[in-house]
C-alpha cells in the first residue's frame, strides 16, 4: 500500500468563546492515500469544514501533527503555508469564491500568476475548456448561472497541477440536476489527473461514490479514519 497523502495523528483544535474553551477537533485520527476519492459525513456541527480548514493550513491545531502532500504543516508560518496551498492544495468551496470584477479566465489565471507560472492566460483558458466553458471566458460572475460559477472554481483549483482537492460541499448551492452535473465532472477530473479528493458532503448518494467514507461526530472520526 503507498504511503497516505495526507495524514493526521491526534489532531486537535480548541477556540476561545466567552463561555469558555470549545474543543472543536477531539483527537482526530484521519489518512488518504494517492489518488482516492474520501468522503467526509457527519452532522452539521461535527467537524467537518474545520477539519478541511486544518488540511489546508487556514487554521493552526492546538495539538497534534499534520502532513499533506510529504510536507510537515506545524511550525510553518503564514507565507510558507501560503506557499504550501498554492503549490499543494486546490479548494472549492460551497459558495462559488470568485472575484466578481474579474472575467472567469482571470479568476482562474490570477492564482497561476501569482505561482509565476508564465503562460497562465493559456493554461486558465485551457482548463476552462475542459470544465465546458470555452465560450465563457469574457463573462464576469454576475453573467454566469451558480452551475457555470462552479465550473469556473473547479478550473481554478485543478488549474495549479494541485495533487490534492479539498471539496466543501461543492454542490450545495445548486439545484439538484446542476449538481450531479457538478459531481460528474469533479469525478472525471479527478480520475484524469490523478488527484485525491476529500469531499464533504450531506448527500449520501454523492458519499457512496466516492473510494471510502469517513463519518465525524462531535469533533472525532467514528468510523473510515484509514484505508
Amino acid at each position: 500500500m503507498p504511503s497516505p497523502i495526507v495524514s493526521l495523528e491526534n489532531v486537535r483544535l480548541t477556540l476561545s468563546s466567552r463561555a469558555g474553551p470549545v474543543e472543536i477537533l477531539r483527537g482526530i485520527d484521519l489518512s488518504a492515500l494517492p489518488g482516492e476519492a474520501l468522503g467526509i459525513v457527519g452532522p452539521s456541527g461535527s467537524g467537518k469544514t474545520t477539519l478541511l480548514m486544518v488540511i489546508a493550513g487556514l487554521e493552526r491545531v492546538s495539538a497534534g501533527t499534520i502532513t499533506v502532500n510529504g510536507t510537515p504543516l506545524g511550525g510553518k508560518n503564514e507565507d510558507a503555508l501560503a506557499r504550501f496551498r498554492r503549490d499543494a492544495i486546490g479548494i472549492i468551496f460551497q459558495s462559488f469564491h470568485l472575484i466578481p470584477t474579474m472575467t472567469a479566465l482571470e479568476n482562474v489565471a490570477v492564482p497561476l500568476e501569482f505561482k509565476g507560472v508564465a503562460d497562465a492566460l493559456t493554461r486558465a483558458k485551457t482548463h476552462l475548456e475542459r470544465v465546458g466553458l470555452g465560450h465563457r471566458l469574457s463573462h464576469y460572475p454576475s453573467q454566469l448561472s451558480g452551475g457555470e460559477q462552479q465550473r469556473v472554481a473547479i478550473a481554478r483549483a485543478i488549474a495549479s497541477g494541485a495533487k490534492i482537492i479539498l471539496a466543501d460541499e461543492p454542490t450545495g448551492n445548486l439545484d439538484l440536476d446542476t449538481g450531479a452535473a457538478i459531481m460528474d465532472l469533479l469525478f472525471s477530473l479527478k480520475r484524469e489527473d490523478g488527484t485525491t479528493l476529500l469531499l464533504i458532503t450531506h448527500d449520501p448518494a454523492l458519499a457512496k461514490r466516492c473510494d471510502r467514507i469517513a463519518s465525524v461526530r462531535d469533533g472525532r472520526i467514528v468510523s473510515g479514519a484509514h484505508p
